[in-house]
């Protein structure tokens, strides 16, 4: 007691008090010790802190940027943290906007268009114990009400719902959830501020989360499914899970059935496209994580080891890795195939006695019942939904490539998603290899080159099976019966021409009047054969009193002037 008393007098800590302390010690580490390259900093990120610093307040890079900077790799994204508020930060940029309600942050955004960086800056947040929140008993959508004035406010599993009081930084540190992204950077004066020895973890290789790690997974549910996206990433680098949090990952899995399903949603494609899917599923199931999470994260890490799943991961990843954009329409395409495919094919087979379906609308059928089945209300009604239904409709067309349909697909806006779907399954035996690489030609093609290929696909198609479709002979053409009565001897009579099946209404009625309508179409100085002289129209006529006869147009004819020469105008006796 005396002991204690006499530390206190001497503002000395004893070792229990210390550790008890959830604010951890503060430590300026400068850059001779932690060796951060500065030239790695986003020039925007060093703009928006010279910016906020100028103001007045105090200002430092945060989370994932520092801890990739402190491991020698290349951050994504930069975060920054501040001791002004959101109001405050909008009013330095000009383009900035507040977003969000359970944190409130400020986007500041450079550039426009799909060139456009965006800089999140959050404001120092107090170290609220959950006990001293407002409590309310349902959750973001059945207490609207009662959390818009709340700045601090939990559900009745101590989830926080509102978390909107600010503080000073070592109170910021204690909030963030694991020791290596509690780490504040300044770029300026290139010092590294930790509380909770993230430098120290860092260098042991170790994730080890701040506080006590089941309240920490109690207060926000979502910090499950990012510790297995830390570890993940971190994987390659050798990063193990300190032991107190791993212990209770697992089973506080429940939790997240109070998660709003968008949040869990979003999260899942974190997961699977920050370029270490393949990795992120090892994680789930290494955990103990494979199911319970998500429902369609749960058909991920089952059909992982398929071969087509398997390649969508990897094609995922390899892009990532490259810079290059990733769509989770494409991924979530591929992962639900399998259910498309089934249902595409059941219907294409009808029952004995029953007609099928036409093709697309087997496939559209099928795509709805994919849908109500594992993706639900969620997003796939909206763009995403869009997108998957477009890859999937666009590959039965990729089997046409004649007439126009070629041109028509590759202009598609998203033909070059489809192409890599189809790609993907002719690399695992769906579909020839030949299809996707006439189409990987095709669309790089000049026109020229396109309607080489279209012809040559057209010569090479198989003729169809049956009779085929009677041609309508015109009277141009050389095997017209008028043509060829015109090369035969005068001396051979005229009804030895046998009727031609492939002329228009050659019946014993209309045989005059063929030649009567043909003539409406051609020039009057055509010549008739034998067959169909004078003596042949009087015959029909005669015929034409058993029968009604057709109205026929006749061609007025122009007087002629001397010389044969047509007039411009009738003339006048």
């Amino acid at each position: 007691m005396i002991k204690k008393f006499i530390d206190k007098l001497l503002g000395k800590a004893s070792a229990s008090s210390r550790k008890a302390s959830p604010f951890g010690k503060r430590e300026d580490v400068p850059v001779s010790v932690h060796g951060i390259d500065r030239s790695l900093v986003d020039q925007r990120a060093l703009d928006v802190v010279h910016t906020l610093k100028q103001a007045g307040f105090e200002a430092y890079l945060v989370g994932g940027a520092v801890r990739d900077l402190l491991l020698g790799l290349q951050p994504k994204d930069f975060d920054v943290a501040t001791s002004a508020t959101p109001e405050q930060v909008k009013g330095l940029f000009r383009r900035a906007f507040i977003i969000g309600r359970r944190f409130r942050i400020v986007h500041v955004v450079y550039g426009r268009g799909r060139e456009h960086e965006m800089i999140e800056v959050s404001t120092f947040r107090a170290y609220l114990d959950s006990a001293d929140a407002e409590q309310v008993a349902g959750n973001e959508r059945t207490s609207k009400g009662a959390l818009a004035g709340m700045t601090h406010a939990v559900d009745a599993s101590g989830r926080v719902l509102r978390d909107n009081v600010w503080g000073p930084i070592e109170q910021d540190a204690a909030r963030r959830d694991f020791t290596i992204n509690a780490m504040y950077y300044d770029p300026e004066s290139q010092v590294v501020v930790d509380f909770h020895n993230g430098i120290r973890d860092a260098k042991k290789l170790t994730l080890r989360m701040i506080g006590d790690a089941a309240t920490r997974y109690r207060e926000d549910p979502v910090r499950i499914i990012r510790a297995v996206r830390f570890a993940a990433k971190l994987s390659g680098l050798g990063f193990k899970f300190d032991a107190k949090t791993l212990e209770p990952l697992a089973s506080s899995r429940n939790l997240l059935a109070d998660v709003p399903q968008s949040r869990l949603f979003d999260e899942m494609l974190k997961l699977l496209q920050t370029g270490h899917a393949l990795a992120s599923v090892d994680q789930l199931k290494a955990v103990g994580l494979n199911t319970g999470i998500y429902p369609l994260l749960d058909v991920v890490v089952q059909r992982a080891e398929d071969p087509f799943v398997k390649l969508a991961l990897q094609d995922t990843d390899r892009r990532v890795g490259e810079n290059k954009p990733v769509a989770p329409s494409f991924l979530l395409a591929c992962v639900l195939w399998a259910d498309v495919r089934k249902g595409w094919s059941q219907r294409l087979n009808a029952r004995p006695g029953q007609r099928p379906p036409p093709p697309f609308a087997a496939l559209q059928e099928a795509v709805d019942e994919a849908f109500d089945a594992r993706i639900g209300d969620v997003s796939g009604r909206g763009k995403l939904g869009a997108d998957m239904r477009e890859i999937w409709m666009m590959q039965p067309r990729f089997d046409k490539r004649v007439g126009t349909s070629p041109f028509s697909l590759v202009d598609q806006a998203r033909f070059r998603a489809g192409f890599d779907f189809l790609r993907l399954r002719a690399q695992v035996g769906e579909v020839e290899e030949e299809l996707a690489h006439w189409w990987e030609t095709f669309q790089h093609a000049s026109d020229e080159v396109r309607e080489d290929m279209v012809d040559a696909q057209r010569r090479e198609s198989p003729a169809k099976s049956g009779p085929g479709k009677a041609r309508r002979v015109k009277r141009t053409d050389a095997d017209h019966p008028v043509q060829a009565s015109a090369t035969l001897s005068a001396a051979e009579p005229a009804d030895a021409l046998a009727p031609d099946p492939r002329l228009r209404g050659q019946s014993r009625d209309d045989e005059g009047r063929d030649g009567a309508q043909d003539d409406d179409r051609a020039p009057a100085s055509v010549g008739f054969g034998s067959a169909f002289s004078a003596d042949s129209e009087s015959e029909s006529e005669s015929e034409s009193e058993s029968a009604p006869a057709k109205k026929r147009r006749r061609r007025r004819r122009k007087p002629t002037g001397e010389g044969g020469q047509g007039s411009e105008s009738p003339t006048a006796d």
